[in-house]
């Protein structure tokens, strides 16, 4: 096995994701989704969560921001009690959700404007932001204009450049082609690289989760709980040639093998259901 040294992160907490559970009610069925989750985000820490679809992470994500409240649990923000409350995090979708009637620098800069930054000062920071994205020539242009890559790309850094400490990208490149994907995988761990900012990252694609993250939890089939951790073992900066290190292989190989499982009993359980 390769001993890589880690990336210092720091030892004080970003987010800390406390005994979350979920449960909705459906017509006279109630449907647990979350089953007392726990996991941390350290700062300058970027977290992937990974696991089978349907098993519940985009309703965490939605608990983090304070769009649906937990039955039981707390989400804390460096120590500071912020369950139920909106506003304390960027957010960047599966989708880019950008306003095609304002221009890509004023759907970047939004965030900004919302928070109260003066139009010059955005403007400015947008600026030097899209000439480090490739995308200042750009500036004037309309979202339906550009790529699904480039829209992606502008998306995230409207989440980038808000003031808001911790992001949280929800499968941000599950609609773009293998090669895009490829694409924007290293844009953005050259992008974050730089910044550094706290991530929760979810993505169904474990090689992708290898190559960004510092720590992945693997989520097990509903109702979602953490069932594996893992401290990626890789320095940094780091290049995608580390997709062919033989120890990036096996972890693969090892993460690929229990989320098939996670997979097959969540098949399993609802085959079991549909019987009842």
């Amino acid at each position: 096995m390769h001993n890589h040294p880690r990336s210092p992160v720091s030892a004080s907490l970003a987010l800390d994701i406390q005994d979350i559970s979920k449960t909705f009610k459906q017509k006279k069925q109630h449907l647990q989704v979350l089953d007392a989750i726990s996991l941390q985000v350290h700062t300058g820490e970027f977290v992937s969560i990974v696991g089978p679809s349907g098993s519940g992470k985009s309703t965490l994500f939605h608990i983090i921001g304070g769009l649906t409240a937990p039955d039981h649990g707390s989400i804390r923000l460096h120590d500071q009690d912020i369950t139920g409350q909106k506003g304390h995090i960027s957010y960047v979708p599966q989708q880019p959700a950008l306003f095609p009637w304002r221009t890509i620098e004023d759907n970047v800069i939004l965030a900004l404007e919302v928070a109260g930054v003066p139009l010059k000062e955005a403007r400015q920071e947008a600026a030097q932001w899209l000439e480090r994205a490739g995308l200042a020539d750009f500036r004037q242009a309309y979202p339906q204009t550009l790529s699904g890559g480039m829209q992606q790309r502008v998306a995230f850094l409207r989440g980038l450049i808000s003031r808001q400490e911790l992001m949280l990208l929800d499968e941000p490149f599950s609609a773009l082609d293998a090669f895009t994907r490829s694409d924007m995988q290293r844009w953005l761990l050259d992008i974050w690289e730089e910044n550094r900012r706290s991530v929760l990252f979810i993505t169904h694609n474990i090689e992708e989760a290898l190559l960004l993250s510092d720590t992945i939890y693997l989520f097990s089939s509903r109702p979602a709980r953490p069932i594996h951790q893992l401290h990626v073992p890789f320095s940094r900066p780091r290049s995608e040639d580390i997709i062919e290190d033989p120890e990036f292989r096996k972890l693969k190989k090892q993460l690929s093998h229990l989320m098939r499982e996670e997979q097959q009993k969540g098949m399993d359980f609802g085959r079991l259901e549909g019987n009842l």
